[in-house]
């Protein structure tokens, strides 16, 4: 029997949750409810990694335990105060995506059966221009968290030294993210460049730790994942639950808090209770946007060394001076096969 829908007042507007009793989180038990009360007491955070930016909608209408689906156009029975932006996809189409900008707004998304929020990096006003450099550390299989904190301590390093101020927090899955306010006034692809600029730099200053590969089967370590900046990527804002079992947060850190930092930490469970005692450690992000010439000019200096651009996600169009999308073993063996001397064939007489 389906449970009756709730009606809760929200920032001055009536909020209906439907089938508020429904398990999200199977084996922790925690319900849509559950996952709304939550957003609610940290919803300062969340916001302030989410408002004015479109938003793909992300619904895990099932459960965490079964895949999500991605919703990038806003429904078209928008309830009032919901906001749309309009974007447009590498691919050349465009559409209204839902702009997330108060606790209202965050419990009708997570009704929707939102788990995580995955804002672009944009603001509303100006869909081209990216605000925000966002720098993903993602551990490859043979890499455990500790050398994540490790290179999120690099990172920390090479930022301070270009006058950088990052602001670190969890991914609440595997790795950990630190995301920079800059000025918008560069496009897509220069962030992106920056990005794969400032990765290159912690791949030479921890060639143990760090790597930029594109190829999986090149990578060791942490691969720092440049292309997160492309347009249209997305990664889980501060605060976001993620459907991990324990439902694990993506939660701001203390620089001081990262070298021992642990996954688990952070749950729905006891991150309201942190943030009511403790505040938002990224709460100073909105405090200054930075200039990306530092790194632009440090992408230059690389490119004359003969680093050149590097691949784009496969769905992505071609672009100018961007290597071959090929595995490098596929090259290789296609490279053999065309230098193989050829049989000569027999005569026929």
């Amino acid at each position: 029997m389906v449970a009756p829908s709730i009606v809760l007042d929200i920032a001055g507007r009536e909020v209906t949750i439907t089938n508020p009793e429904k398990v999200l989180f199977p084996r922790a038990g925690y319900t849509k409810l559950d996952l709304v009360r939550y957003y609610l007491a940290v919803a300062d955070g969340a916001l302030r990694g989410v408002t004015d930016r479109p938003m793909v909608l992300k619904r895990f209408v099932n459960g965490v335990e079964e895949a999500p689906f991605f919703q990038k156009r806003a429904p078209s029975n928008l309830p009032a105060g919901i906001e749309t932006a309009h974007v447009t996809f590498p691919s050349g189409r465009s559409a209204d995506l839902c702009v997330i900008d108060d606790a209202a707004d965050l419990a009708w998304v997570i009704n929707l059966g939102c788990v995580d929020l995955n804002p672009w990096a944009v603001r509303a006003n100006d869909v081209d221009h990216p605000d925000e450099l966002r720098i993903d550390l993602d551990p490859t299989p043979e890499a455990d968290f500790a050398m994540v904190r490790r290179l999120a301590l690099v990172c920390r390093e090479v930022l301070a030294d270009f006058g950088y101020a990052g602001f670190p927090k969890t991914s609440g899955s595997r790795g950990i993210h630190i995301n920079v306010r800059i000025e918008p006034r560069w496009t897509f692809t220069e962030v992106r460049q920056c990005a794969l600029a400032f990765g290159r730099e912690c791949e030479r200053r921890a060639p143990d730790l760090a790597t930029t590969r594109w190829w999986k089967e090149e990578r060791h370590g942490v691969f720092i994942d440049y292309n997160q900046n492309a347009r249209d990527r997305t990664v889980a804002s501060a605060y976001s639950v993620r459907p991990t079992p324990n439902a694990q947060v993506s939660t701001p850190l203390e620089w001081g808090e990262v070298a021992t930092v642990e996954l688990a930490d952070f749950t729905i469970a006891n991150v309201p209770q942190r943030f009511a005692e403790g505040g938002d450690p990224g709460a100073g992000i909105d405090g200054r946007a930075f200039s990306l010439e530092p790194l632009l000019e440090l992408n230059r200096k690389q490119a004359e060394a003969g680093q050149g651009d590097a691949p784009y996600p496969p769905h992505y169009p071609k672009v100018p001076g961007e290597p071959r999308r090929v595995q490098p073993s596929k090259a290789r063996k296609e490279g053999s096969a065309a230098r193989a001397p050829r049989t000569p064939k027999a005569s026929q007489g």
